[in-house]
Order: structure tokens, then C-alpha cells, then sequence
């Protein structure tokens, strides 16, 4: 079975770096035509790409910014086929009971309501008369406890979760399909990488911690028309760190 994208559009939230970035060199090396979004512009994110890409400076947060970075990829590359929600932000590391105000709001305006603010962009320019594909990337962190300091993160990730098999129930034939890795070696997961990533590593089936390619490869796949009858889940990557429950967040 090949794996193509060969004439889709695709547009990429959080792509200059981590997850993003190999979403977005995956998806334009399997053929397809890549808009990169980054909250800051950054050139060099896309040296060693094969394929047709771009790259947008926006704020994930900014509904305007939704809007007008979907149209300007569909008068860029002619249509779009495939969004990508990954940026994501985690101001608050700590128990749930002592988060302020001000950084719960940002962790969920960020990791739930960008999601559906591009999500809705997409659709009003351009799913609504011809389905797309919505991926979302979540967390495991979404699907269980969590005894450090990643509870709120993790709620915003739940809920994200429930709104993928939820939008999916609604706005048919798109298909709209989670991610929720494990711990994956990236800058953005770069404190628990260097704190716990050994211990975590060492009592994981696979022996190892997630690389950004490992999840850019799976989301190739279900971007990709041999995945055309999956639609409203989410499907954990993460080495075999959830068959042992100690390994949890």
C-alpha cells in the first residue's frame, strides 16, 4: 500500500518546530502542497523539505488570524484538503487547585478554542462543499490522570479529544481524527523529556520515547485517502507506556 498525498493542500498549525514540523515535512514529502503556520517566522523551518511548502507568521489564538491564513493558503496553492490543530501552549505546570485565572484561560483559549476557531475557518471556506480531513493532536494526558503537574493541560486535552469524535458526528463526510501521543522527544515536552524521559523510556514495551516522526508518519496515513473510513477517534502512540499504568501522564 502506498501512502500519497500527491495533489492535496494541506495547512499545519505549531509547524516551525517538534510534532508540527515533522507533520508538515512528511505530509509535503508524501506529495502534498504544505502551508506551515508558526506564531513567529522562521525560514529555516522549512530548509531540507522536499516538496511544496510556505510558511505564515499567525497567533493559533487569533480567530482573524484563522480566517485570513485559510483563505491566503487557498489562493496560495488552489484548495485545502487537510488541517492539522497542533499548536498547543502549557503555561501552568502544577497541581489543578492552584492555577490562576489568567494562565487556565490561555491553555484552553490555545489547546480548545483554536482548534475550533480554525477548524470553523476551514470549513466556511472550504470543507463545507468539499470534505476535508480535520487531524487533531491531543495527548494521552487526555485519557487519564495525572499525579504531577499536568492536570489542567490534560483537561484541555480531554476535552479536545471529545470534540474530534463530536465534530466528527456532525459535519460528515469530513473526517475528523485525534492523535494523542505519548512522551515525544521535542522541545515543547523538553522539561519531562529531561527529567523523566530515562525512567519512562526504560519501562515502555518499545524501549524508548516517541520521536516527532513517529507521529508524522501515523498522521500521514490518516490524512491519506487509505484511511477514507475512519473518522471520529483517537488513537494513542506511545510505545506501549499505557499498558503499564504506572507510566500514566
Amino acid at each position: 500500500m502506498e501512502v500519497s498525498l500527491k495533489g492535496k493542500v494541506a495547512l499545519v498549525t505549531g509547524a516551525s518546530r517538534g510534532i508540527g514540523l515533522a507533520i508538515a515535512k512528511t505530509f509535503a514529502e508524501s506529495g502534498a502542497s504544505v502551508m506551515m503556520v508558526s506564531r513567529k517566522i522562521d525560514e529555516s523551518a522549512m530548509e531540507g523539505i522536499e516538496g511544496e511548502v510556505a510558511i505564515r507568521p499567525a497567533n493559533v489564538g487569533d480567530p482573524t488570524a484563522a480566517t485570513d491564513v485559510v483563505r491566503e493558503t487557498i489562493a496560495k496553492f488552489g484548495r485545502l484538503d487537510i488541517l492539522v490543530n497542533n499548536a498547543a501552549t502549557n503555561p501552568y505546570y502544577g497541581p489543578t487547585m492552584g492555577v490562576d485565572e489568567g494562565r487556565y484561560d490561555k491553555t484552553f483559549q490555545i489547546n480548545l478554542k483554536a482548534p475550533l476557531q480554525w477548524t470553523q475557518a476551514a470549513y466556511e471556506a472550504s470543507f463545507k462543499e468539499n470534505p476535508g480531513v480535520i487531524i487533531n493532536i491531543a495527548s494521552v494526558g487526555g485519557l487519564r490522570t495525572d499525579g504531577g503537574g499536568l492536570g489542567v493541560y490534560n483537561l484541555t486535552k480531554a476535552a479536545l479529544i471529545h470534540f474530534t469524535r463530536q465534530l466528527a458526528s456532525e459535519i460528515g463526510p469530513n473526517r475528523v481524527i485525534g492523535i494523542a501521543p505519548g512522551l515525544v522527544k521535542t522541545d515543547f515536552a523538553g522539561f519531562l523529556v529531561e527529567n523523566f524521559g530515562d525512567k519512562i523510556a526504560a519501562t515502555v514495551p518499545l524501549k524508548r520515547l516517541g520521536e516527532p516522526e513517529d507521529i508524522a508518519n501515523f498522521a500521514t496515513f490518516l490524512a491519506s485517502d487509505s484511511a477514507s473510513w475512519i473518522t471520529g477517534e483517537t488513537y494513542v502512540i506511545d510505545g506501549g507506556a499505557g499498558l503499564n499504568t504506572s507510566n500514566a501522564g
